[in-house]
């Protein structure tokens, strides 16, 4: 009877059982200790799961057993959602239901909303972790490791279809959809088979890899990729950094991967206790998630050294084209060529292409099944494509004679603060329940620290009496996630209208911009 498929890390485990294995603000796990809760980990996801397409959610806490739920996921063949711990109740309510959740995984920050989840019988457990408590005795609510320590013994792990990641995306329509992540491409059959692709696609060297960025996003899972080769990997719970720069150096780290905002934050620490640390171990640092400010990066890669490499791309799309350091110099502000099997292509609104260097819709050619497809909703998939096998992520830009591939502007609404996707209609719904407001667009504007921030253009009921910004914070707080609420309100007497009535957020963003574009970098 076939076994857990723990491949590299049954090897960690016989070659160096006592070795780091993960390590996060609380404790280390050895990779003995490590395969011991992956094991169980895996054997409990199996038990609840058995129609294929049932899942379990994992809400983002920082913190390794985060990762360990992962990575018993995918040996076992049992899809796992990355859900953002700062969701209300009634949006996890729609993605569980819409991805099939029968269980969650949560931490500290993300442990009161997954209990209110398991009393509303959304879903039949919940298991705590890192010190997350509850004041319920709610059947079906475990800790941790008294999860594991049950854990039904399992001989036989069978072949199940491939169950990649699933994450959910913003959409135009103000409803989150989900979309697997596209760590493989070729196409498989089992979930054995995916994970021989999974680590035959190694993105970092080996040695340490520090998580930064929370764990409900994709660029920081691949994390998990990383585990599974049986290489040690830090979490950071929350951004500090001198405390990431000592953890590098201690750990002798080989790769993370950043946004600009991280990039900003390093260097903002006092020069004095810079050089304390060294970095020199530091081999790659993937950045992604928005635009880098031209001179933040340049005194990145003076400090760093050339081991910067960018990625564009979506978790639905997985990487689309990337850069080094070296040819970002050469050629700055390009997010660099296309990846195979994936060629770029700029085409006008009507999807015929423009010429070389002429600006427009950016997309990219894939062969049959390696675009993006959302979960249960074949309307948001067919928008991304701009004609048969050639899609889009919403981005304009053009292309030079060398194939260097440069983003100037969003098609879409879309606003990328610290690395996270924003779509405004989300926040727009939340403020049009408001009993004093009668219209409001909500669009990006600059933020020195976090590229962009969230501004909502208010139009009142009344011009003489408005809410306060304070008052319409509050009123989001239980129908959006935090992260979803603007922190700058503006108030005006109406919005700018096209002839076909559409709101005209190009105009709306333009004062707030010194320049042409109107994004980010």
């Amino acid at each position: 009877m076939p076994d857990l498929p723990l491949g590299p890390l049954a090897d960690a485990a016989v070659a160096n059982p006592g070795g780091l294995a993960l390590a996060d603000s609380r404790r280390t796990w050895t990779w003995d200790q490590a395969i011991h809760d992956i094991r169980g980990a895996a054997s409990q996801l199996l038990a609840t799961t058995p129609d294929p397409d049932q899942r379990w959610g994992v809400m983002g806490d920082n913190a390794a057993p985060t990762l360990l739920a992962h990575a018993a996921a995918l040996l076992a063949g049992v899809g796992a959602v990355a859900v953002s711990r700062q969701l209300t109740l009634a949006e996890l309510a729609d993605q569980i239901e819409d991805a099939g959740m029968v269980g969650l995984v949560a931490g500290p920050s993300s442990a009161p909303t997954a209990v209110a989840a398991l009393k509303a019988g959304l879903v039949s457990t919940v298991v705590l972790h890192s010190g997350a408590t509850s004041d319920s005795t709610h059947p079906g609510l475990v800790a941790w490791a008294d999860w594991i320590a049950v854990a039904p013994p399992v001989d036989d792990f069978p072949d199940r279809p491939p169950r990649p990641g699933m994450v959910y995306t913003s959409g135009t329509t103000g409803r989150a959809r989900g979309t697997q992540t596209r760590w493989v491409l070729a196409p498989v059959t089992t979930h054995r088979e995916y994970l021989e692709q999974l680590r035959a696609r190694a993105q970092f060297p080996a040695g340490a890899h520090i998580v930064v960025g929370p764990l409900q996003h994709n660029g920081p899972l691949t994390a998990v990729r990383h585990l599974l080769l049986g290489r040690p990997v830090i979490v950071v719970e929350r951004f500090d950094g001198a405390e990431v720069l000592r953890l590098i150096d201690e750990h002798r780290v080989t790769s993370s991967v950043m946004v600009p905002t991280h990039f900003q934050r390093l260097l903002a620490v006092d020069p004095s206790v810079r050089e304390q640390f060294d970095v020199s171990s530091l081999e790659l640092v993937a950045h992604t998630g928005s635009a880098c400010p031209p001179d933040v990066k340049r005194a990145m890669i003076e400090w760093f050294g050339p081991v910067l490499v960018e990625s564009y791309g979506g978790s639905e799309s997985g990487t689309l084209c990337r850069i080094s350091s070296v040819d970002w110099l050469e050629h700055p502000g390009s997010v660099g060529r296309a990846v195979d099997p994936f060629r770029v292509v700029v085409v006008d609104e009507d999807g015929h292409d423009v010429p070389t260097g002429a600006t427009g819709i950016l997309a990219f050619e894939a062969p049959q099944g390696y675009g993006p497809s959302y979960h249960q909703d074949p309307e948001k998939t067919a928008k991304a494509y701009v004609r048969e096998n050639t899609f889009t992520l919403g981005d304009m830009g053009h292309v030079d004679e060398q194939g260097f591939i440069f983003i100037t502007d969003r098609l879409s609404d879309m606003v990328v603060s610290g690395g996270v996707n924003l779509y405004p209609s989300e926040s727009e719904a939340a403020l049009r329940q408001h009993p004093q407001v009668a219209d409001v667009a909500v669009i990006g504007i600059p933020h020195p620290d976090l590229g962009e921030q969230l501004l909502a253009l208010v139009v009142p009921e009344d011009q003489a009496s408005h809410p306060s910004p304070a008052d319409l914070e509050v009123f989001c707080r239980d129908l959006i996630a935090s992260y979803k609420i603007p922190r700058r309100y503006d108030f005006i007497a109406e919005l700018p209208r096209n002839e076909m009535q559409k709101v005209d957020k190009k105009s709306l963003r333009r004062p707030y911009w010194d320049s042409d574009r109107t994004i980010a970098g």
